[in-house]
């Protein structure tokens, strides 16, 4: 997947040069307008005293308690035959976690669903092992300096002595150690953060593994190429789905690295509300990516969408300030799931974008080596001329 509609090799470059700003000037940042609210005095129902995240107001619940109940109960006892359920009756799975994880449920669900419980099982001590690791000195004080900086104002990371920021370190030092081919990247920070706050430390590690190595698979490698490639993706599913808003894009020469650097890299965690996060998590851990474009897609589209809205983005900096703070109405949890499974998109059309960008890259990067190769020549041409 690459990261313009026609990718060369100073496009390439470029595309890196601004996402290494983009994540820079991301890894300051510890949610989006996190400081927009008062701090209060007691926590919500999720743990926040204030900023973008703090929910003021009890949840809506669409379900009785019997409901609720009855719910639990099929989760029960599809965790209990998981095997079973994942093999011959993966639609089922799908189908629930599209409903929604019960509460009570999400933390075993989780850990099923990115196979986190079989490595756990698999490598007995390992997590353990790891922390007991010196690992790079260069990578611990990257985590140590990022650390204090996720979801500041939840009640597991108000400060130091909090257990959030010291199990933060032990989650993003081991996975270090775990795949020094990846080592630590900013991004990470806040995804191993959101997971502590779902489960144990070495339960969310083993997640984090998962996450970081098959759901964002070489997203955090040096180069971020993988991201690059869904930006290109993106951009040509929402040709499809809001072809008014891919013209708009266009005109004004919009890169969708621009704006979906951050909802991709950081998996939504600073981008949605809480609520409205869970549930797309709920559905990305037994989906995939998927879940992400559909939800950048639903964004942009509804964001974008209205004539009236577009007429008065003249600009890319107009434009990119609409797409960074979306109306609150277009994140709430109720409008995002009703609208990502009601897009005009299939699994189809992902497969085929997705191999027309790994094409268009496979291209670009002959395309560098070409160059570099001639570069060589010609180098080695001139030094034998003074020779």
């Amino acid at each position: 997947m690459a990261a313009m509609s026609s990718p060369t090799s100073n496009s390439s470059a470029s595309g890196t040069s601004l996402l290494n700003r983009q994540s820079s000037k991301n890894a300051d940042t510890v949610s989006v307008c996190s400081t927009t609210s008062a701090f209060s005095t007691c926590p919500d129902r999720h743990g926040f005293y204030g900023g973008n995240q703090f929910s003021e107001k009890p949840k809506k619940e669409t379900l009785t308690r019997e409901q609720t109940i009855a719910r639990e109960k099929k989760w029960i006892h599809m965790t209990t035959h998981w095997s079973k359920y994942m093999n011959q009756n993966y639609k089922k799975v799908r189908e629930r976690c599209r409903k929604g994880i019960p509460e009570a449920i999400r933390q075993k669900a989780w850990l099923l669903l990115t196979g986190g419980e079989h490595m756990m099982e698999q490598f007995k001590g390992e997590y353990q092992r790891l922390l007991d690791q010196p690992g790079n000195p260069h990578i611990i004080d990257e985590i140590r300096k990022d650390q204090h900086r996720q979801f500041p104002h939840h009640e597991m990371f108000l400060d130091d002595d909090k257990p959030g920021q010291k199990e933060l370190f032990n989650v993003l030092k081991a996975y270090s150690v775990y795949n020094p081919n990846v080592g630590y990247c900013q991004a990470q920070a806040p995804i191993a953060a959101f997971l502590l706050m779902q489960l144990p430390s070495e339960n969310a590690f083993w997640c984090f593994v998962a996450i970081c190595d098959k759901y964002l698979e070489n997203y955090f490698t040096p180069g971020l190429e993988m991201l690059q490639r869904d930006a290109g993706m993106l951009n040509r599913l929402l040709k499809k789905t809001s072809p008014a808003a891919y013209r708009h894009l266009q005109k004004h020469n919009v890169d969708p690295l621009l704006y979906m650097t951050d909802w991709f890299l950081c998996a939504m965690t600073r981008t949605l509300p809480w609520d409205t996060l869970l549930r797309v998590w709920d559905c990305f851990l037994c989906e995939g990516i998927r879940i992400f474009f559909k939800v950048a897609l639903v964004i942009i589209g509804a964001t974008l969408g209205p004539q009236k809205v577009r007429s008065q983005c003249n600009g890319l900096c107009e434009t990119l300030a609409v797409l960074r703070s979306p109306p609150k109405k277009f994140l709430e949890e109720d409008f995002i799931m009703h609208h990502i499974f009601r897009l005009n998109i299939t699994i189809d059309d992902f497969n085929r974008e997705h191999k027309k960008q790994e094409m268009l890259h496979r291209k670009a990067k002959l395309e560098q080596q070409k160059l570099a190769q001639q570069h060589g020549n010609g180098a080695s041409a001139s030094n034998g001329r003074r020779t």
